[in-house]
């Protein structure tokens, strides 16, 4: 079972937002506690969730989408619904994009329910890395808020650390924490905010050696322009690799919650994204999901 903050981290969407469907019936919790009156969801819900953003992205009213449901729509259906908005949003202005590919991303979670082996999410523990990194805030946690945040913060890391002639030591590595307390709008109070403000790290792994070096050189600038720390490694975390485009992640972060529900875990945190293989075909990324958790 997930708090609503956890469940909303996993769904891309607000915890204002399922409180919201819980009031109307359009997605009830699987356990609401009798004391705090805090809200509890089922890894399987997502299954739901999906349906409903999908539908209610395409167009249509909650009413509707809830009678669309009750109806048992399956996934071929809302495939051929959404072609038919995606004909209507193509003459629109450019901005709908994002929008298109968070319905594109929803739709793929819920094809390939039930196919995805649980053979390829492994538990181990990680070490601690010395990082340089940049980080911002990004509105929310769902993938139209943190792509443009999280690309020029690599953008201008790369361009800093070459300014600094250090050269690094291994891939990308972002994480993710809750935002400062006014940062974003609408923090909750079942579990974590998720789905509000977060901060963005996106960081690369660097060495002391090649720090030292850098700051030694005789062109060395007073400061390199970035911050450099070291980012602990996680005791337990379940791991998946994703294969693709970042803005396709949904699939694969759900598959992973399904994981963790299914095994007896529980999320501790926001998942870590370790930039194994980045050319310029993003069809070709290959990225490591590390999410820490513990057992429930």
């Amino acid at each position: 079972m997930f708090s609503i903050g956890d469940f909303a981290r996993y769904g891309r969407v607000s915890a204002r937002m399922l409180r919201h469907y819980d009031a109307i019936g359009l997605l009830r919790p699987a356990r609401t506690d009798p004391v705090t009156g805090y809200r509890f969801y089922a890894a399987a819900q997502l299954s739901r969730l999906n349906r409903v953003i999908a539908l209610k992205d395409l167009g249509f009213s909650l009413q509707q989408v809830a009678a669309i449901l009750d109806e048992q729509v399956d996934a071929a259906e809302l495939r051929g619904m959404l072609r038919l908005r995606r004909a209507e949003l193509a003459t629109a202005r450019a901005a709908a994009d994002a929008r298109l590919a968070e319905v594109e991303a929803r739709l793929r979670t819920i094809e390939s329910e039930g196919w995805m082996s649980a053979d390829d999410v492994v538990l181990k523990s990680t070490e601690p890395v010395l990082l340089a990194e940049l980080s911002g805030i990004a509105a929310s946690y769902a993938p139209e808020d943190i792509g443009p945040v999280i690309t020029p913060l690599y953008e201008e890391l790369g361009r800093r650390l070459r300014a600094a002639r250090v050269a690094p030591a291994g891939p990308g590595l972002a994480y993710y924490e809750d935002a400062p307390e006014g940062a974003g709008e609408g923090a909750g109070t079942e579990g974590r905010p998720a789905g509000e403000a977060v901060v963005v790290h996106a960081g690369i792994v660097v060495t002391q050696e090649a720090l030292g070096k850098a700051a030694a050189g005789p062109s060395a600038a007073p400061s390199p322009g970035f911050d450099v720390v070291t980012l602990p490694g996680l005791g337990l975390a379940a791991t998946v690799v994703h294969r693709g485009p970042m803005s396709r992640i949904l699939p694969t972060e759900q598959h992973l919650a399904r994981w963790i529900d299914d095994n007896g875990y529980r999320s501790a945190g926001y998942a870590r994204e370790l930039y194994l293989e980045c050319p310029e075909d993003k069809e070709e990324w290959v990225t490591e999901i590390q999410e820490p958790v513990a057992r429930a």
